[in-house]
């Protein structure tokens, strides 16, 4: 499937079936799962990417399991529609693993997408467990800007488009640029946002599941590449 009207159906299809709301409790909560890839092309200009998922223990943070899958990325890049790209690759990951966590936490999008189906928010329907979508930059939607929240750790502002919340503007440390945090699925915002900062440790202002997933998809590219 390579057809964006063939995409378009699919979001739209799933997209009535998101369910904003906290399917798990938190006290409950055990295990985050970080989910992130990192691309390359060959010497054929044939494109590449890894992903890697690892996942850790909520309260201490310590590394429980980590997998990675490779492959050849078969989906052109067309904007609101990486998922198409990069969700083989993560199922085929997640089938490696002996862990089921508890949350899936994407360094990417959820419901903060034109049409709310951002990599977490479409993931979720395959691995049926809540998902959180964390961003480093951007994606705006309907040429929407957010809001700088405050400069204190913690502050946060929503992104509202249209009348309706898709995500937030989240600082997790004082004086750093913000993360964007949107629910993906089975979660809400509030909940999704609390979850985040729970997992900023001093090292990053990037919550610790998707800094980790990301250090091992820069050494798992550069293992793969020679380079």
């Amino acid at each position: 499937m390579n057809n964006e009207y063939e995409f378009l159906k699919v979001q739209n299809s799933l997209r009535d079936k998101i369910n904003l709301s906290d399917r798990l409790d938190k006290s409950e909560i055990k295990t985050v799962a970080g989910v992130d890839l990192a691309y390359w092309r060959n010497e054929n200009q044939e494109e590449y990417a890894v992903c890697c998922i690892v996942v850790i223990d909520y309260n201490t943070h310590e590394i429980i399991e980590k997998n990675q899958y490779s492959g050849k990325i078969e989906v052109p890049y067309v904007s609101g529609f990486l998922a198409f790209r990069e969700l083989p690759l993560v199922l085929k990951t997640v089938e490696k693993s002996e862990v089921k966590p508890d949350i899936y936490m994407f360094d990417g999008n959820g419901y903060l997408h034109p049409r709310n189906m951002g990599i977490a928010t479409h993931a979720s329907f395959y691995l049926d467990t809540p998902s959180i979508g964390v961003a480093k930059t951007y994606f705006r939607v309907n040429n929407t800007d957010y809001t700088e929240p405050d400069s204190s750790a913690g502050s946060f502002t929503d992104i509202v488009v249209d009348g309706k919340t898709y995500g937030r503007a989240l600082r997790t440390h004082d004086n750093v640029k913000p993360v964007f945090v949107s629910a993906g699925n089975y979660i809400t915002l509030d909940t999704a946002t609390e979850i985040t900062l729970k997992l900023i440790d001093k090292e990053s202002h990037i919550p610790i599941p998707t800094r980790l997933a990301d250090l091992e998809t820069h050494e798992a590219r550069r293992i793969l590449t020679g380079r």
